[in-house]
């Protein structure tokens, strides 16, 4: 007999607790979950996040508390016994048909329940604990975000299918301008300080957007590798969200993304691919995969290459760029195979 899934769901989504999730939240899974949040909601589906305080949902927000600073051992134990709790009063109280997990932690708070619960990795499958990947409670499901994760899987590993991320496509081009535009988090992986050398090679202008967490390895990338390396041309700006982000976004000549990690897919890339902007990067993980080289980007390595890369980028057209953007990653393609999914895993 043919099993139909109940016509309205109710998703209980996890996020990593140690950030925000925000519709322009700095981390992708956040930004992920926020879509996916108004997603459920916008189909007739209810949505329950439990997240950090200080977060903004679509759905029913339950929150654990707003940490700063380093995150200790005892401080991490403490906040995962929160996100225990109200995973069990939102079990209790809402009756989910499935949980979503979003962070690299899910292993430290997976419900004793026997219910159905997804687990995106959004992160490199070499950053999770080993026994995380292999769960042994029964109606735990991996979902890799992209193919390039699932060829640089473990072995043993098993997942499902990948669903890639997606992103907004604007109605409008910006007009372009004369600078470069590095965006993302502010650590060694990231290779801020390369993009910065790329574009004083170039002679180009370069702004630099993003965070600097209270991590004491970023602080000190940030103090000693990056800041030193910046003049009136290559500037600090900061945090960059919303509209200012969309801006900036469209208006820079290309994007620089010099990640020596294993990229397992980026929303940065997607979202310039969009804003009708190319997009130069090192071949790390997922990044081959979204730029085609000398048609929406280049690949380079080293920033001897991203800075030539830099001076052939006004060759490129920023039609080409959007359209494949929306032709590859449009935000409802994500939405709609992650509702499917949804459904399939609780019928």
């Amino acid at each position: 007999m043919l099993i139909v899934p109940p016509s309205r769901l109710t998703i209980l989504s996890v996020a990593y607790p140690f950030a925000p999730v925000l519709e322009d939240s700095v981390g992708g899974a956040e930004q992920i979950l926020s879509k996916l949040d108004r997603a459920i909601v916008d189909a007739g589906h209810r949505s329950v996040v439990i997240a950090q305080e200080g977060s903004a949902v679509a759905g029913e927000l339950r929150s654990v508390d707003h940490v700063k600073g380093y995150i200790s051992d005892p401080l991490r134990a403490f906040v995962h016994g929160q996100v225990r709790q109200r995973i069990s009063e939102a079990i209790r109280d809402c009756r989910p048909d499935l949980v979503h997990f979003h962070g690299i932690d899910f292993a430290d708070y997976l419900p004793l329940q026997t219910m159905q619960c997804l687990v995106s990795l959004h992160l490199p499958l070499a950053w999770y604990d080993p026994g995380a990947l292999r769960p042994q409670r029964a109606g735990t499901w991996l979902l890799p975000v992209s193919g390039s994760q699932v060829r640089l899987g473990a072995p043993g590993v098993k997942l499902l299918p990948p669903i890639e991320n997606g992103v907004s496509i604007p109605k409008e081009l910006e007009p372009k301008g004369d600078f470069a535009l590095s965006i993302g988090r502010i650590c060694s992986e990231k290779g801020t300080h390369e993009a910065v050398d790329a574009a004083r090679a170039a002679g180009t202008g370069l702004l630099v957007a993003g965070e600097v967490f209270p991590y004491p390895e970023h602080r000190r990338y940030w103090r000693d590798v990056v800041r030193p390396r910046l003049d009136q041309a290559r500037r600090w700006i900061g945090r960059i969200a919303g509209k200012r982000k969309q801006k900036l976004l469209g208006q820079a000549k290309c994007v620089l993304i010099p990640s020596r990690a294993p990229e397992t897919s980026s929303l940065v890339a997607m979202e310039a691919l969009a804003a009708g902007t190319p997009v130069i990067a090192y071949p790390s993980g997922a990044l081959p995969d979204i730029i085609e080289h000398g048609r929406t980007g280049f690949i380079v390595d080293g920033p001897r290459e991203m800075a030539i890369a830099i001076r052939a980028v006004n060759d490129l057209d920023p039609l080409i760029c959007r359209t494949a953007a929306s032709e590859r990653f449009p935000l409802a393609k994500m939405t709609s195979a992650y509702l499917a999914q949804y459904a399939k895993l609780v019928a």
